[in-house]
């Protein structure tokens, strides 16, 4: 079955960085376009950055352009997520997804599978 393994998370403070990992098995990998997504407590789950099959083409959220940068290796099935500059309104559970629509960048509706999420916390 498909497994998307998430690693990377924990505690920072802010300024600091974080990379988050994404491994996926069971799947065609390069098919596949990926994103990030993150929660925060008594919010809805949001995009944060999302690449297309090749890597050609990557978008992020407003409040994350110019400090994450997103990037994935087609060869050993993983997507990177790099956090830099990071503020205590980034704590969240971050959720790695593929999403079928290799060529789109994907959408919380068009998700066909998450990961289990790891928790980024962020002090002040």
């Amino acid at each position: 079955q498909v497994q998307l393994v998430e690693s990377g998370g924990g505690l920072v403070q802010a300024g600091g960085s974080l990379t988050l990992s994404c491994a996926a098995s069971g799947l065609t990998f390069s098919s596949y376009a990926m994103a990030w997504f993150r929660q925060a407590p008594g919010k809805e789950r949001e995009f944060v950055a999302g690449i297309t099959w090749s890597g050609r083409y990557t978008n992020f959220a407003n409040s994350v352009k110019g400090r994450f940068t997103i990037s994935r290796d087609n060869a050993k099935n993983t997507v990177v997520l790099q956090m830099n500059s990071l503020k205590p309104e980034d704590t969240a559970v971050y959720y790695c997804a593929a999403d079928r629509e290799s060529y789109y960048i994907p959408t919380l509706r068009g998700v066909d599978y998450w990961g289990q999420g790891t928790q980024v916390t962020v002090s002040s």
